[in-house]
């Protein structure tokens, strides 16, 4: 197993997305309403899965965190879908887009 320093994750990240057209947007620093949707999310999976368990293992973390990945996507409906659970969301994109 190979770990990088940030600095390292960086450079490979900006080397790829050059190499494949992406053009990389980075949020203000000090300004996370730059990017609302994924800082409603991380406060959405803390306040719902991080805070409410007690993790014994990074195995029974991964389970845990499975689980709640996969009520939160199939079972709960979610009103930024128009009630739609994010799999039935999906699904209806799909069949619209084919």
């Amino acid at each position: 197993m190979t770990f990088h320093t940030p600095a390292v994750t960086g450079k490979v990240l900006d080397s790829w997305a050059y190499r494949n057209g992406v053009k990389l947007e980075f949020s203000r620093l000090g300004k996370p309403v730059d990017n609302a949707f994924i800082e409603s999310f991380n406060r959405t999976v803390r306040d719902e899965c991080l805070n409410d368990n007690w993790f014994l293992s990074l195995e029974h973390a991964r389970k845990l965190i499975e689980e709640w990945r996969v009520d939160y996507n199939t079972n709960r409906p979610h009103s930024a879908l128009g009630g739609l659970t994010p799999a039935e969301f999906a699904a209806q994109f799909e069949e619209n887009f084919q």
